[in-house]
């Protein structure tokens, strides 16, 4: 399946397909179980053009699973879901000789930088009861399939197959431009969210409860510094990533032809950066 609004963009990173299958696609790179694994990677490699395949028992990380959609996954958290609380913020040496107790018995099961963070706290929200709310907020589901499977649009038959959602790894102008055309015939210009998620959240249980909402939005992410700093490792970091339910990527690429990605203005920007970059115009 090709995409016209990656053709107009100029796209330097293929889009991906977010789909639901009980059914692994050949060759797909999936993550051993019980090895941990941040799902990143695999997004990572399904934009290099690798399909990836993320089931129950190998989604890399109780985060990683909680993000795709297999339900509240903090649940299972080293020392109980109180232990994530005091994880997200102040650290679990916080609680006294409490959390120095609780580190000691998931020190053995976690990697070095886990355990820091679990014993000194990861500081992305203030206190464990502004995590608690968090956490009690966020779109918590169970998907209807056994596999969440990371595709190349491109590779994707859509006689056969249908995505959840479509992302895209963009810069700020390609962001700018997506922003623009998701709210291109209205009726409100708020078509767009950014909340503060982990990276795979934003990817995943964001985009599809967008999917499945009367008025569905686009999901801006990559917000969470974690996850930056491996798609950095990878990509550069300048990107941010932009996660559009399947039905309204369909309505913004009709409306692709007519619209400001064919007006000079645009163009002009995109031969800014081609020269900026010291590429050649395309």
């Amino acid at each position: 399946m090709e995409s016209v609004i990656a053709r107009a963009l100029r796209a330097k990173h293929p889009p991906v397909a977010i789909l639901f299958s009980d059914e692994k696609p050949d060759g797909a790179a999936q993550f051993s179980e019980g090895k941990w694994g941040c799902v990143m990677w695999l997004l990572a490699g399904a934009i290099k053009g690798k399909t990836a395949a993320v089931d129950e028992r190998t989604f890399g990380c109780l985060g990683g699973g909680t993000g795709l959609g297999f339900g509240n996954q903090y649940e299972n958290w080293p020392g109980g879901i109180d232990c994530f609380y005091y994880f997200l913020s102040t650290g679990n040496a916080s609680r006294g000789e409490e959390g120095e107790q609780l580190a000691e018995q998931a020190r053995p099961g976690m990697r070095r930088q886990s355990f820091e963070h679990f014993v000194h706290g990861e500081r992305y929200l203030k206190s464990p009861e502004v995590t608690r709310k968090f956490v009690e907020q966020l779109p918590m589901t169970r998907i209807p399939t056994r596999y969440v499977i990371f595709k190349p649009l491109a590779d994707v038959d859509p006689e056969r197959e249908r995505p959840d959602s479509v992302l895209f790894l963009v810069n700020p102008d390609r962001l700018s431009a997506l922003v623009a055309l998701a709210n291109y015939e209205g009726p409100t210009w708020d078509n767009v969210i950014i909340p503060w998620a982990a990276g795979c959240q934003s990817v995943g249980i964001f985009p599809h409860r967008e999917a499945r909402a009367e008025s569905p939005r686009a999901v801006v992410g990559m917000i969470d510094i974690t996850a930056r700093k491996y798609m950095n490792r990878q990509f550069g970091g300048d990107l941010l990533t932009f996660s559009v339910p399947f039905e309204m990527f369909l309505t913004m690429e009709s409306n692709v032809p007519g619209s400001f990605l064919e007006h000079e203005q645009w163009q002009e920007l995109l031969d800014l950066e081609a020269a900026r970059d010291g590429d050649q115009k395309v």
